[in-house]
């Protein structure tokens, strides 16, 4: 079963989007996401100018030796742009596997091993009752563990604030990514944040009790030392997890965070490979992995980090909002069914435009994500329907201290 043909496509329906797009010799179409955020051209580019001609005539059914072959005779490894473009082939060779065995991809990688996967939504606001307006719409979807993000007062913008103002006239929190020539510009005060943010914890537990599940997103932008303080100021409101709250590139920065909180630890959404996460894993700094497939080379390795993990009692936390396309979410879905360690899974709806590019067959019903049993991915890209939206220039934001340093975002 030989590759035949392999197209990539930039579609922009609600955002920006990378597709891989493989034919087979004997008819069997896969797909695979490629989108990174901000970026997306650079992977476009990679794909069609240096992988697609590596893939014409290779046999579809030699999932691992093709990803082996991308990583190792580049020479150059890793990185978003290049660990992007090998996901795409990995997913959509999967994806072909399935077809040709008329099997949904998580029953090739050893069967169901729960019936549902626990969902995850972002509920933010301005104030206390926009936040709490939102996370009751986020329950009346059906979810049943929701992200707090909040503004913080004297900033005129935070990430993850849905009821923010934007050029593009998107909820803020479903594509922060902003279409214009250059990235927008927003503040921000470490000082202020930590101060503000435990009460707002303090108010959403007394108004929705100690059940429901909370998760919390720090964006990387606190020291190892703040994130520590931080920490251990939001245990009494027992968070689910406390998410990238120090840039995690300094493996080693984790241990001061966890001398002095028991609150969990969710890192690794900017991670690209194994190596990311080496020293997290085997000292159990962190307890859940929050790469996305779509980042992190495909299926093939991702499944191997979670295995890794596994062995440490660390679970998965993949990443899924709207900057991974409806082919790069069914393929964590695929993996979160099947793994023994699964956590939770980050979930964003996407737009009816994006919904109408990429028919799916993937579910959300009280709360809980199935992949459906469609062989493959159970996703289709309705290429006449991509076609209607050129790509458009759009970057993320980017902080500035008050003094007017540059800080993450």
């Amino acid at each position: 079963m030989r590759i035949e043909n392999a197209e990539v496509i930039v579609t922009s329906p609600d955002r920006n989007f990378v597709t891989l797009r493989l034919t087979t010799s004997d008819g069997h179409v896969g797909i695979g996401d490629a989108t990174l955020n901000g970026r997306e051209m650079a992977v476009a580019a990679y794909l069609s100018e240096h992988v697609v001609p590596l893939l014409i005539n290779r046999d579809a059914h030699r999932i691992e030796d093709t990803w082996q072959f991308l990583y190792r005779s580049a020479y150059w490894r890793r990185g978003p742009v290049t660990m992007a473009a090998i996901a795409a082939v990995d997913m959509a060779l999967w994806d072909i596997k399935g077809k040709a065995a008329g099997m949904p991809v998580y029953q090739l990688l050893g069967g169901a091993s729960r019936n549902g996967i626990r969902a995850y939504g972002h509920a933010s606001g301005r104030d206390l009752p926009e936040l709490f307006d939102s996370i009751r719409k986020h329950q009346d979807l059906g979810y049943q563990a929701i992200r707090v993000q909040t503004a913080v007062p004297g900033l005129k913008s935070v990430y993850g604030v849905a009821a923010q103002a934007q050029s593009s006239g998107k909820r803020y929190d479903y594509e922060p990514a902003q279409r214009a020539a250059l990235p927008a510009e927003e503040d921000w005060d470490t000082r202020a944040y930590l101060k503000h943010l435990p009460t707002v914890f303090e108010a959403v537990r007394s108004e929705f009790g100690e059940d429901l599940p909370l998760l919390h997103d720090g964006h990387h932008r606190m020291t190892p030392i703040q994130a520590a303080k931080l920490g251990k100021a939001l245990e009494p409101y027992d968070l689910f997890w406390l998410e990238d709250c120090t840039p995690a590139e300094n493996q080693e920065a984790l241990r001061l965070v966890r001398q002095h909180t028991t609150t969990p630890l969710a890192i690794g959404e900017v991670f690209n490979t194994v190596w990311d996460y080496q020293t997290l894993i085997t000292e159990q700094l962190i307890d859940y992995v929050r790469s996305a497939v779509t980042h992190t080379g495909g299926i093939s390795p991702m499944k191997k980090i979670l295995d890794f993990a596994a062995q440490y009692q660390i679970k998965s936390g993949i990443h899924g909002p709207t900057d991974i396309s409806p082919v790069g979410m069914a393929a964590a879905l695929h993996l979160d069914l099947s793994i023994h360690n699964f956590g939770i899974q980050e979930y964003m709806q996407h737009g009816d435009a994006t919904n109408l590019v990429f028919e799916q067959s993937f579910t959300f019903v009280d709360g809980y994500l199935h992949p459906g049993d469609k062989p493959g991915l159970g996703v289709e890209l309705n290429v006449d329907e991509a076609g209607k939206y050129p790509y458009q220039t759009a970057y993320l934001p980017y902080n500035r201290l008050h003094d007017g340093t540059v800080h993450d975002w």
